[in-house]
């Protein structure tokens, strides 16, 4: 059936129960003579009269009344269900689907979520630790998470988290044994615990800048991780050095158990953003997430 037979019968629906066309024209918000231009039409289409008029009043014929028993309650169910997708819209309810690198996951995502889900008991959140530049509307997510440098320029793009700084640090044991470097150029001599990443199509070269300098080091070693707690791990029991998230290395440095070197060639550079397609329709779920979410330090 086409859409234009949806609408007829909806505006017979109307002019049946209200049984007057001035008045059904004004709850559909339509003019009376393209009501009855659709009534009309109905009818020819169908080959029946539906409805019995006269100068002061309509009424629906015998035929007409029983198609008004039967397509009556279906338009009453089909606006009851769309009243409750209105419901699915203004209340945060629902599963979110997002895509996130391991430490933007751990660092910003868990917080958040721990704050946020037990107050909203129908809100579900899967979140999938992915290193590649995941597509998000291909593969299905509802929103991504990226650096700020990533993020496409096709999408919106929200700040949640601070700028980022890396550190390179090895163990006290490892330094006993080889001495520090002083500039980056210096790690093509030391043993490195590197990261292969999809996003580059191999090892993840080590990246550095000081004034106005910058530096991509493709380091070496005698290990190769595709997470941050086995990289970690490996430097603390003094198998190399590792290029690691400041924020997740500090209190260890604090506490003497690893020994940061370069520090002044890594520079803070723009943190994690929330990123999603532009023509999104945002559900009040998403919404409540992503305001959640938002960096306002």
């Amino acid at each position: 059936m086409s859409s234009e037979s949806y609408d007829q019968l909806a505006i017979f629906a109307v002019v049946a129960r209200e049984r007057s066309f001035t008045r059904a024209a004004a709850k559909l918000g339509m003019s009376q003579p393209a009501l009855s231009r659709a009534m009309r039409q109905l009818e020819e289409r169908l080959g029946i009269r539906l409805l019995a008029r006269t100068t002061r009043s309509v009424s629906p014929t015998e035929a007409g009344q029983r198609l008004l028993q039967v397509v009556a309650p279906r338009f009453e169910e089909i606006d009851s269900e769309l009243a409750l997708l209105g419901e699915f819209r203004d209340k945060p309810a629902g599963r979110l689907r997002i895509t996130a690198g391991e430490h933007a996951a751990t660092t910003v995502l868990q917080p958040a979520l721990a704050k946020l889900l037990p107050g909203h008991p129908d809100l579900h959140v899967e979140v999938i630790v992915d290193y590649g530049l995941t597509d998000i509307v291909a593969e299905g997510y509802d929103a991504g998470v990226r650096l700020g440098e990533q993020v496409a320029r096709d999408m919106i793009a929200v700040r949640i988290g601070p700028e980022i700084r890396m550190a390179v640090v090895g163990s006290p044991g490892y330094f006993a044994r080889h001495p520090r470097p002083g500039s980056p150029r210096d790690l093509v001599r030391h043993n490195c615990i590197t990261i292969r990443l999809p996003t580059y199509g191999g090892i993840f070269p080590w990246e550095f800048a000081k004034k106005g300098e910058e530096l991509k080091v493709r380091v070496e070693g005698q290990l190769v991780f595709n997470n941050i707690a086995m990289r970690l791990d490996a430097a603390l029991a003094g198998l190399g050095l590792a290029y690691m998230p400041e924020d997740l290395v500090q209190k260890l440095v604090t506490k003497g158990r690893l020994i940061r070197v370069l520090a002044d060639w890594c520079p803070p550079f723009p943190g994690y953003h929330l990123y999603y397609p532009s023509r999104r329709q945002a559900s009040a779920a998403f919404t409540l997430f992503r305001d959640a979410l938002r960096y306002t330090g």
